[in-house]
């Protein structure tokens, strides 16, 4: 059993980079298919429209620097902390970075048709950027707390 407990708390150490690469692998992905697909429709702008498909990649950055924080000596004491913090942070980022990449997608579609809303167009994504910062500093903040 205290194997087992060891075990989640490795898990916990290492979830927020594996989720946050996952989240910002598919949001790149999602935010990437609109931009190939606004190039093909506008003749101009093609820069914008990559831009705007690699917001996503914040996410691996968090989850990195969170993985980094925890990474610690796991014991019996702190391998709950480690995975509760390290597993639910990566799942906020992983959500976070999968709706931002609709978001960016959303802004893209939208701006090839009217690309003076381009600017404004960005504010959805933005806002989803700012739940994934309030996940990553809570997981550095909760993490000083842990053994």
């Amino acid at each position: 059993m205290t194997e087992f407990v060891l075990a989640l708390g490795w898990v916990g150490i290492f979830a927020p980079m594996a989720l946050g690469a996952v989240a910002s692998s598919i949001g790149c992905s999602i935010a990437g298919q609109a931009s190939i697909g606004a190039m093909l429709e506008t003749e101009g702008g093609y820069g914008r429209f990559v831009g705007i498909s690699a917001f996503p990649s914040t996410f691996v950055i968090y989850g990195i620097v969170i993985m980094f924080t925890l990474n610690r000596e796991v014991t019996v004491e702190n391998a709950g902390g480690l995975f509760g913090v390290g597993l639910l942070a990566g799942i906020a980022l992983l959500y976070c970075g999968i709706w931002q990449g609709r978001a960016c997608a959303a802004a893209i579609n939208a701006s090839k048709e009217k690309p003076e809303i381009f600017g404004l167009a960005l504010a959805p994504a933005a806002i989803i950027e700012g739940f994934g910062v309030f996940a990553f500093v809570f997981a550095l903040v909760i993490s000083a707390g842990i053994a």
